[in-house]
């Protein structure tokens, strides 16, 4: 009996021993790993039906976040204290036994939760994941969360004062229904023109929305020896499209894997309803991706690659929307229809915002910059952002080939003219310029 009962407790204590061993697990976590946390981001962006300017201040918080953790642990990179407006030094790690990559996504995720609608989406994959790393090592799991909240909430206590919220209660954009050059809403839904304050959103690294205006665009004239007259006739030829004809299809291909419309209304006899995708922050953070596991970063540059992009981007998107509701230009299906062809339509559902400048351009332009100053000119890939949505994959030999088929989409989809096309890219490149110049991250 005696003897039974001490190998009831040599059992139990082995068996205590064995779990407090699976408890101490070493976690090594992965580039995978925080691909996989910005993956879930995005999958809820798109989910949310978040604006494009919208989405890129999402994606810049979130990533900031997660970068400066690592920072704190990886002195190869440097804190973006006193490089972008009003950051303040990130609290110092004072855990002893913190894993900085998971810390990095925890705050990553933490921040991510505080921008988007539908939390509970979030937190169903956090929790999974936490619960996870618990289970393998409570001690490193609990000091890692510990510092990851510490500096989400010091991100989020930052976001906070970015005049985002005060634009929530703005007045709507006032249409001109006078001026026909100016910009009306257009079919099929008619929405009012989105973020017309996202001008004062501060911005990260540039000084102000208006440093990079570009050039203006041609004065609006419908007489037809006019630049404007070509240009409109030009989206008229090119963007109105003809998928049935052998030499239409190419450019058709080319918009449809642009379009990066969050929200494409479409009408099928009595019915309406949504088709919900990605926008152009989206498509270039999803190039990021494609770019750092093709390069082999390591974690610390993945998690700087999207930081880095998402923080250009997010300026583009500031010194974009500047432009576009002081120009205020009108699109050119509202002059076509309203002109001399009303049943002419668009490839692509043009987007409820002022035509100059291109949106797409400026932002491909500052991202293909600020990726080429990391992998390098020439860095060929394969584009699979848009596989999720059906669209076939298309090859680039550079960045910078990228960003101009992304540009000149545009035209292919008769959502935007020539000026607004080169201007918006060259805007955009000027621009990605100078915030991969003055965020100099690497030690």
């Amino acid at each position: 009996m005696k003897k039974m009962r001490k190998s009831l407790t040599l059992l139990g204590l082995s068996l205590i021993i064995l779990s407090c061993a699976k408890k101490e697990e070493k976690i090594e976590l992965t580039p995978r790993d925080f691909h996989m946390a910005m993956d879930k981001l995005t999958s809820v962006i798109v989910h949310d039906i978040f604006s494009p300017p919208v989405a890129s201040r999402i994606y810049a918080y979130s990533s900031v976040a997660g970068y400066e953790v690592m920072a704190q642990g990886d002195q190869n990179y440097k804190s973006i204290e006193g490089m972008v407006t009003n950051y303040s030094a990130t609290p110092k790690p004072n855990q002893k036994d913190l894993n900085y990559e998971m810390a990095s996504i925890i705050a990553f995720l933490e921040v991510g939760k505080e921008l988007i609608f539908s939390e509970d989406l979030m937190n169903v994959y956090s929790d999974s994941l936490y619960n996870s790393w618990q289970e393998k090592n409570a001690k490193v799991f609990n000091d890692s969360k510990a510092y990851g909240m510490e500096v989400a909430d010091h991100v989020k206590a930052w976001l906070k004062e970015d005049n985002y919220s005060q634009t929530r209660t703005m007045p709507k954009f006032t249409v001109k229904s006078d001026d026909l050059s100016r910009w009306q809403p257009t079919p099929p839904m008619y929405m009012d023109g989105i973020e017309p304050h996202w001008s004062k959103i501060r911005p990260f690294a540039i000084d102000s929305a208006a440093q990079f205006k570009p050039v203006p665009h041609p004065e609006f004239s419908m007489e037809k020896n006019s630049n404007f007259y070509k240009e409109l006739m030009e989206v008229y030829t090119f963007g109105g499209g003809s998928p049935d004809k052998e030499k239409d299809k190419e450019r058709v291909e080319i918009a449809s894997f642009w379009d990066c419309n969050p929200y494409v209304s479409m009408t099928k006899g009595h019915l309406m309803f949504a088709t919900k995708k990605i926008t152009p922050g989206g498509h270039w953070i999803g190039i990021c991706k494609i770019a750092s596991e093709k390069a082999g970063a390591d974690f610390s540059k993945t998690v700087y690659v999207y930081a880095k992009a998402s923080m250009a981007m997010a300026d583009a998107f500031i010194s974009c929307w500047d432009e576009k509701y002081s120009s205020n230009l009108i699109r050119p299906e509202t002059i076509i229809n309203n002109t001399f062809d009303e049943s002419w339509l668009p490839v692509l559902q043009t987007p409820p915002f002022p035509e100059y400048t291109s949106g797409h351009s400026v932002v491909s332009g500052a991202a293909s910059v600020i990726l080429t100053e990391i992998f390098g000119d020439n860095f060929a890939f394969e584009d699979t952002t848009e596989l999720v949505y059906g669209l076939p994959v298309r090859s680039f030999g550079s960045f910078y080939e990228a960003s101009s088929e992304a540009a000149i989409s545009r035209l292919y989809g008769g959502i935007h003219y020539r000026a607004a096309i080169d201007n918006g890219l060259i805007q955009g490149k000027n621009l990605g310029h100078f915030v991969a110049n003055k965020l100099e991250l690497v030690n």
